[in-house]
């Protein structure tokens, strides 16, 4: 049986009495702490690392998220180091935030690094800045897994400014700023009235103020230093707005909601898997999610113990398919016609490239990542035997030759092609590099076009983020 210790982090949200209810409802926790009111939020990351934890798996939940689904059989099956909980966000839709799931080891792992000094992206995302750490240093990765969590809905004015100001700060990337600037643009053309109105007023009054007073190239001790003020400051910008405060709110208040929003965003019912066959460099990272996003749970090139064994052994009887959708990437690229069989009711999405383009991306993503680099943990063993394997799978070759890859490429999406042509409804075929999106792949899956931006992952867009966080969103 696995045993789980609830954190729940609250600064006074309007959810917070509700949120904790639903959390032990939903988790049924071993262990419970309650970090209450600790001012900056590195304070809670320090408090929570440093707890005398006797579990296997620790969910930290804020009290911004409204937990509304059983996890705890899910939990049972998870053996995953860290997975990031996919919710639907008031503002941004479906994204990851609010709710994450750690294994100890990497938890002890985190307790052990010393915070860095003068880091932007640990003053901005502290716990993500030291799991980052922490799964590096271990050789692991995360994952994500989508639950019903309503994430910032029905949330104090004053801490919607907070977080908007906060958001301002942490969008100065091309793809953090997209998404921003994506969902306010939503946001005001859904002509929204009553509490969504304030909503907006406050949210755009935040993004200004934060643009204004803690402009680009702000230096990290004066980041840390307004981030600490935030909620003082976001009660101060209300007196200033002229607006008062929301009421209480009650678990009627919630559910009524909830009809409402499920009728708009109907949940996925079927549970089919997906495998998504493209090689790397395609769009695997951006497919990957915008299936989350769809409700489509799958894991982007494993490297765990298990899914080595899976693939060394042939057997492809990997043991995250009992917790996860399917998985995407080379590692299920060399046998598709063997889960096929397995799994006759799945679906396959095969994503491709410009040929050059692809060359070039290859390029530049293998160099710097020799197959014989040296490990100094069992994880990062572990990841390394995956990439000799796999590139050995897929590719014949421990290094980039691109006139290899070239043949690699072409082989492998005539291959699909073919084995896919009579059987039809089985096989999308999607380039997500060259501008495709959701209709086609909301049209396969049969499900409803999301309110949110199509997701680019990768290098190009948010390299130095990606680099320095595990988790952009959050």
């Amino acid at each position: 049986m696995t045993k789980v210790a609830l954190v729940f982090r609250t600064i006074g949200e309007r959810t917070s009495d509700l949120a904790l209810a639903l959390a032990k409802e939903n988790l049924r926790p071993d262990e419970v702490y309650v970090l209450e009111n600790c001012r900056p939020f590195t304070e809670a990351v320090r408090q929570m690392v440093n707890l005398d934890y006797d579990v296997d798996q620790v969910v930290a939940v804020d009290a911004d998220s409204l937990i509304l689904e059983d996890m705890r059989p899910w939990l049972e099956t998870n053996t995953q180091a860290y997975v990031d909980c996919y919710v639907h966000d008031r503002f941004r839709g479906r994204i990851h935030c609010g709710v994450h799931v750690t294994r100890i080891d990497v938890m002890r792992a985190m307790a052990t690094i010393e915070p860095p000094v003068d880091d932007e992206a640990y003053v901005l995302r502290p716990e993500s800045r030291l799991r980052k750490l922490a799964l590096n240093a271990l050789g692991h990765q995360k994952c994500f897994h989508g639950f019903r969590i309503l994430h910032d809905h029905f949330q104090y004015l004053r801490d919607v400014w907070a977080k908007y100001a906060l958001r301002e700060l942490r969008s100065r990337t091309p793809e953090q700023r997209r998404k921003l600037d994506a969902a306010l643009e939503k946001w005001a053309a859904a002509q929204v009235d009553g509490t969504a109105k304030l909503e907006l007023q406050v949210a755009q009054a935040a993004i200004a103020w934060a643009a204004k007073e803690l402009p680009e190239g702000s230096d990290p001790a004066t980041l840390s230093a307004a981030i600490a003020r935030l909620p003082e400051l976001g009660a101060e910008a209300l007196d200033e707005l002229g607006l008062d405060e929301l009421g209480p709110l009650s678990r009627a208040d919630v559910d009524r909601y909830l009809a409402q929003h499920l009728a708009r965003w109907p949940e996925r019912t079927e549970r089919y898997k997906v495998f998504g066959l493209g090689l790397s460099r395609t769009g695997t990272r951006s497919l990957t999610a915008a299936l989350h996003v769809l409700g489509v749970d799958t894991v982007h090139y494993p490297i765990d113990d298990d899914s080595l064994r899976a693939m060394t052994s042939g057997k492809l009887d990997f043991e995250l398919l009992q917790s996860f959708d399917g998985i995407t990437d080379i590692t299920v690229a060399p046998y598709y016609a063997d889960l096929e069989r397995r799994f006759p009711d799945a679906k396959f999405v095969l994503t491709v490239r410009d040929e050059e383009s692809w060359l070039r991306s290859c390029e530049n993503h293998w160099t710097g990542r020799d197959a014989f680099a040296p490990a100094d943990t069992d994880g990062k063993a572990t990841h390394m035997e995956v990439r000799r394997f796999l590139r050995a799978a897929v590719y014949g070759s421990y290094e980039f030759e691109p006139e290899r890859f070239r043949h690699v490429y072409r082989k492998h999406v005539d291959d699909v092609r073919r084995y896919f042509a009579d059987k039809p409804g089985k096989l999308l075929e999607l380039d997500v590099v060259g501008g495709a999106g959701w209709e086609p792949l909301c049209a396969y899956l049969g499900r409803p076009i999301p309110d949110q931006p199509f997701p680019h992952k990768g290098g190009v867009l948010s390299a130095r983020l990606l680099a320095e966080v595990d988790d952009p969103d959050d």
